[in-house]
């Protein structure tokens, strides 16, 4: 009879204790959404919703082609055109561009590319594995993960059709100091470049 009552007690101080912390839990997780976005929309919620296809939302995501701060070319068929690197209000910086494959046939995207975290590894095909490097400040800046481990850059990318006319992509890092105006792109198994950031 008490061992009954015993656990009734610890359930009701559980259930009491979830409904408490599951709130301020839900608060959390809310205000850091809006502050990686800088208040211009969601950029994390591609990473979290489908990773089955290449992620493509919002204006963080969608490149101005109108520029181009580099290309980078690898031997594996691939281009990256970089179209902008801009920082966001919250701290963040986010950059654009377009993943183009320019050989003759249907090449696949390198494993490589996700990264090397067994926390990123499990979210899929993703372009976690881009960094960017602050020569200035001797400093390496990694793509931003979010609450749930998924990394804030598009996701799903496996395959791209010999000629197609490119895959958009955006990839979000934490936002160099105000003084740094140029930093190093370096995405595995492609060469190095240096952006502009604005």
């Amino acid at each position: 009879m008490s061992h009954r009552y015993g656990v009734t007690t610890r359930k009701a101080v559980a259930a009491t204790l979830l409904a408490a912390v599951l709130p301020l839990s839900l608060t959390a997780c809310g205000g850091d959404d809006g502050a990686a976005a800088g208040g211009k929309g969601s950029s994390s919620a591609p990473a979290t919703t489908e990773s089955s296809k290449p992620q493509d939302d919002g204006a963080n995501t969608v490149p101005d082609t109108s520029r181009t701060l580099a290309t980078i070319k690898g031997s594996n068929g691939f281009q990256f055109d970089i179209h902008g690197a801009v920082r966001d209000q919250g701290g963040f910086l986010t950059v654009t561009g377009t993943l183009k494959n320019t050989s003759g046939k249907r090449a696949f995207a390198p494993i490589e590319w996700n990264g090397q975290e067994t926390n990123v590894r499990r979210t899929g095909r993703s372009l976690a594995g881009m960094t960017l490097v602050d020569k200035a400040e001797k400093k390496r800046y990694y793509v931003l993960r979010d609450t749930e481990g998924f990394p804030l850059t598009t996701t799903g990318i496996t395959g791209v059709d010999a000629g197609d006319n490119g895959i958009s992509f955006f990839a979000q890092f934490p936002s160099p100091p105000e003084k740094t105006t140029q930093v190093d792109i370096q995405i595995p198994l492609m060469p190095t470049a240096t952006i502009e950031i604005s």
